[in-house]
């Protein structure tokens, strides 16, 4: 915990500690053009009942999903959460867990944890799983730092249809790393296996697809698979849906070596820009390379059951040069709401979450497709994510829908502006009929309105 100077005497004596006498002395360094030399532009204090009332007030101008029924998707899903999840998440036993630095007396968050890592496995098909990352998106880049390995040079090949975000973080490291993100063409709203195959060479490290990709539309994960054989390179697939694990076959049944997946829609409400949970999945062969840690099980010198911190390759544990990444922490409480979640519904309920957001997507579809001036971009298998041409700017059309209590899809002008006018609409298990008529009949309505 951090010491903070309470007296102007101790104020004064740390000052000279650090050879300066006062607090602009301390401060010169900064630049001029970057100093604020005026107060902060604050209300006066409030009695509290007036600052109670304010606050309220306040928070009532945020936008919510108890008033707006949503259909945006694009990285984050809006999933039912049964009421046993928050409730046991917010115990103070768990809500105030952190990392366990000390193994031998955190042995219930070390449980949560080793269950957490069985049902990611259980769902990826793969053998080994990480005690969490940050999120999705840094799950990518720690798949592609573990394919590019100690040199960190090389090619990784990236499909278009990969999370724009998740290509924009890739990138970042890529450039501090020093290997080359080279990103593959699509067709028809999925990777080009033409483009895949002429870019695949021996400095080919990994291969990154989305399966749903981007889109929501589902990628030949087998064929894939196939081209990658022909190198050395680690086949990694993003997830940013693992609802669709309950309908669609795991990675592992396909030949994936690692799986970076985003573990927000198990269990963890949205929330404005997070919190996430990335989840990291591989085959046992790169176990001793996997960033983070791995709670593992054992039996004590009596016979009893015990959990240990069984890998820790993050640099506060080994030599910098030898760590395999610079993680610093685990999303133990998201990792721990996930679990809770799994659980809650079982494999018969989570398979028919999977079913009831497959359908009811392909209900929203067929429902939008038949107003004038919508049509599907791409004809290919989707799961609860469709792109649709709009006949006006998506913008325009989602201010239009926030007017009927209606929150549109995501525009896909910025990320992909060849498609032209695009949304992508999501319908999970939340969306209802009558949601989805009422979402089709104000396209129709707004889109009547410009002819």
């Amino acid at each position: 915990m951090s010491y903070v100077p309470n007296t102007a005497a101790e104020q004064h004596e740390m000052l000279r500690a650090v050879g300066v006498d006062t607090i602009e002395q301390l401060l010169a360094p900064v630049p001029e053009p970057v100093r604020l030399r005026r107060p902060l532009d604050l209300p006066a204090a409030l009695p509290e009942p007036d600052l109670k009332r304010l606050m309220l007030g306040l928070s009532e101008q945020n936008a919510d999903l108890d008033h707006y029924v949503s259909f945006l998707g694009a990285g984050s899903y809006d999933h039912y959460i049964p009421s046993v999840v928050p409730h046991l998440v917010k115990r103070s036993e768990f809500y105030t867990s952190y990392t366990p630095y000390q193994p031998e007396i955190s042995q219930g968050m070390l449980q949560a944890i080793y269950e957490f890592q069985t049902m990611a496995c259980q769902l990826t098909g793969l053998d080994v799983t990480n005690a969490s990352l940050y999120d999705g998106s840094t799950a990518v880049v720690e798949a592609a730092l573990l394919a590019v390995g100690p040199a960190g040079t090389g090619d990784v090949l990236v499909s278009r249809a990969l999370d724009p975000q998740y290509r924009a973080t890739l990138r970042t490291y890529a450039w501090a790393r020093g290997f080359t993100v080279r990103e593959l063409d699509l067709e028809d709203g999925a990777t080009s296996l033409a483009a895949l195959e002429a870019a695949l060479s021996s400095e080919t490290r990994a291969v990154i697809i989305q399966h749903p990709n981007f889109f929501g539309t589902l990628e030949d994960v087998r064929a894939v698979e196939r081209l990658v054989r022909r190198t050395n390179a680690v086949y990694v697939v993003a997830i940013t849906e693992p609802a669709s694990l309950g309908v669609l076959a795991p990675p592992g049944a396909y030949g994936a070596d690692i799986v970076a997946a985003e573990g927000q829609s198990l269990g963890s409400p949205l929330g404005y820009g997070g919190p996430a949970l990335g989840i990291f999945a591989s085959r046992a062969a790169f176990m001793r390379r996997l960033p983070g840690r791995i709670a593992g099980k054992t039996v004590d010198e009596r016979g009893q059951t015990g959990y240990v911190l069984t890998l820790q390759t993050r640099e506060q544990h080994i030599r910098r040069e030898r760590a395999t990444s610079n993680i610093c922490t685990n999303q133990a409480l998201l990792a721990l709401a996930t679990t809770i979640y799994l659980a809650a519904l079982g494999k018969q309920g989570f398979r028919e979450l999977g079913e009831q957001c497959l359908l009811r997507a392909h209900y929203a579809q067929e429902r939008i497709r038949a107003v004038d001036g919508f049509r599907p971009l791409f004809g290919r298998p989707f799961y609860d994510e469709f792109a649709v041409a709009t006949p006006l700017p998506v913008a325009q059309l989602n201010a239009a829908l926030r007017e009927r209590g209606i929150i549109g899809g995501y525009d896909l002008s910025h990320d992909y502006p060849e498609l032209g006018d695009a949304a992508l609409f999501c319908v999970t298990e939340t969306r209802t009929r009558e949601d989805i008529d009422t979402l089709a009949a104000a396209l129709e309505e707004i889109a009547g309105g410009i002819s």
